[in-house]
């Protein structure tokens, strides 16, 4: 169940993810030198509009796709408030695939994995690069690019994966149901 884990904020301190039974999740690993990046205006518009009806954000940064998030957890923060106004917690960067892969990401892997990109400009490109590294990319549940994004219902339960091409009405219209 997600309340068994914890994750390490970016001031280093530890949150039980049990605190946020009750609460709709949306979890995303997150980098700020991705062509998604521009995703964190949508993300913090969710946030704003949904908080009080009970949304949590977890943003993961995760420097494992490209380099893309590079520097340390305090300049990512910086990154965000400055170029986003992100009010919506940080957690430490961590690996979301391999062996030193958050716990967290693991178990929601196995809950949902990967189904495809959807229509995006990026979307051929992508499977490009994927197909020439691994021909069985797609049958994988490792997360395949930054801003994947797992929500989760009030009772624990991983309801939906969002891959980054993922429209983002489309991931607000999952959350807004839940609310």
């Amino acid at each position: 169940m997600i309340y068994d884990y914890t994750v390490t904020t970016g001031k280093g301190e530890s949150l039980n993810l049990a605190d946020y039974k009750g609460k709709v999740i949306m979890v995303v690993n997150t980098a700020t030198g991705c062509g998604f990046t521009p995703q964190y205006e949508p993300i913090e518009k969710m946030y704003r509009d949904y908080h009080d009806q009970g949304l949590e954000i977890l943003d993961i940064p995760c420097n494992q796709f490209g380099g893309q998030a590079p520097g340390t957890d305090e300049e990512i923060h910086e990154f965000c408030t400055m170029h986003f106004n992100t009010t919506f917690p940080q957690m430490k960067k961590a690996d979301v695939n391999g062996a030193n892969e958050l716990p967290l990401y693991t178990y929601l892997k196995s809950q949902k994995g990967f189904e495809g990109f959807s229509e995006h400009p990026y979307k051929a490109l992508l499977e490009k690069m994927f197909s020439e590294a691994d021909p069985d990319w797609d049958k994988k549940p490792d997360i395949k690019w930054n801003f994947t994004k797992f929500v989760i219902d009030r009772q624990g339960n991983v309801v939906a994966r969002f891959e980054p091409t993922a429209d983002m009405g489309a991931v607000e219209a999952c959350v807004k149901a839940l609310l």
